[in-house]
C-alpha cells in the first residue's frame, strides 16, 4: 500500500478505481460514474417497473408505494432485489467490483428500490426532503455502506434530480428526522434543522450515469416541475461483517417504529423488532455472508 492510500479512509485499493476517485469520494461523500450501466439493462428494469405498478406481474414480497397526492401514481418499488429482472441490476458485475471499494468482497444488499419520480400535482409531494440514508439503517460501520443511484432516464433540475451537500458526510453526524410540514409521502423523513453552512450541487445526470455515495451524506431530490417522469434505480450496499446496534435512545427510534408498524400491518405479524426486519431484507450479492 503506497503511502497515499494509507491516507484514505472511506476506500480501500482494489484497483477499480483511480486514486484521484478516491480522494473525490472521500472529500466530497460521493462520486459519479458516467455511462456505467448499459442501456438495455436499465430498459428491461423500466419496463419491469411498469409491468408491476400496472399489476400485469406480480408485486410478490415488494413493496409499490404511490403518491401521497395522486394514488393512482406509483413513484416507487422497494425491495426488488428477488425479481429475477430487476436483480440484474443488484448484482452489476462492474458496479459491484466499485462497491467493493467501500465494502469489501463480501457484499450484502441491503436497501433496493426503483422511483418513478412522477411530474408533481402541485403539492411538492414529488421532493424528497435533505435527509442522510445511515438514518434508515440499524448496523455500522458508516464507512462500510454505500448507496449506489442510477438514471434509467434524464435526470435534471427540472425534473428533480438528485441534490447534494459535498462534504457533510465528514461531520460524522447522524441528525433527527421527521415528516416536513404540508403533505407528505410514506417514510420521506428529512432533516428540519440543516446547518447554516450547508451548500447544494444538483447531479443532473443521463441514462446509465450512476453516483455512489457515503450514507452520512446529506441529499434530496427536488419538485418534478416537468411533465415527464424521472425514473432510477438504487441500492444500498453493506459489507457482509456490518453489525447491528441497539436503537434505544437513539435517532433512528421514531423511523424504527413507523416500519416496525407498516410491517406488523401488511403481513400480519408481531413481536417483531426492527433489526428483524432488516435481517429478512439483507441478500448476499458477493462473497460471504457473516453478521448481516
Amino acid at each position: 500500500m503506497s503511502a497515499n492510500s494509507k491516507k484514505l479512509v472511506y476506500t480501500r485499493d482494489n484497483c477499480r478505481l483511480t486514486f484521484d476517485q478516491r480522494c473525490f469520494y472521500e472529500k466530497n461523500g460521493y462520486l459519479v460514474i458516467r455511462k456505467l450501466v448499459p442501456l438495455d439493462l436499465l430498459q428491461k428494469c423500466s419496463q419491469r417497473f411498469d409491468d408491476i405498478a400496472s399489476g400485469a406481474v406480480s408485486k410478490d414480497i415488494m413493496t409499490v408505494m404511490r403518491d401521497v397526492s395522486d394514488r393512482t401514481s406509483v413513484n416507487k418499488i422497494q425491495d426488488i432485489t428477488q425479481d429475477e429482472i430487476l436483480r440484474l441490476y443488484i448484482n452489476y458485475d462492474p458496479m459491484i467490483d466499485i462497491v467493493e471499494a467501500v465494502t469489501g468482497p463480501n457484499v450484502m444488499a441491503v436497501h433496493s428500490m426503483l422511483i418513478a419520480k412522477p411530474p408533481d400535482s402541485g403539492a411538492n409531494t414529488s421532493r424528497h426532503p435533505p435527509h442522510q440514508d445511515l438514518y434508515y439503517f440499524a448496523f455500522r460501520p458508516a464507512e462500510r455502506i454505500v448507496a449506489t443511484w442510477t438514471a434509467i432516464e434524464p435526470c435534471d433540475s427540472l425534473n428533480g434530480c438528485l441534490f447534494v451537500s459535498p462534504g457533510s458526510h465528514l461531520e460524522q453526524k447522524l441528525y433527527p428526522h421527521e415528516y416536513p410540514p404540508g403533505a407528505n409521502n410514506k417514510l420521506y423523513h428529512g432533516i428540519q434543522n440543516l446547518p447554516n453552512t450547508t451548500q447544494w450541487i444538483d447531479l443532473e445526470m443521463e441514462p446509465g450515469d450512476t453516483v455512489f455515495f457515503h450514507p452520512l451524506l446529506i441529499h434530496g431530490s427536488g419538485v418534478n416541475k416537468s411533465n415527464r417522469t424521472r425514473k432510477a434505480i438504487s441500492c444500498h450496499y453493506a459489507a457482509g461483517d456490518c453489525h447491528y446496534i441497539d436503537i434505544k435512545g437513539t435517532v433512528h427510534e421514531p423511523i424504527a417504529k413507523e416500519i416496525v408498524e407498516v410491517a406488523c400491518k401488511r403481513y400480519s405479524l408481531s413481536g417483531i423488532e426492527y433489526n428483524d426486519i432488516w435481517r429478512l431484507k439483507n441478500t448476499l450479492v458477493r462473497g460471504v455472508r457473516s453478521n448481516l
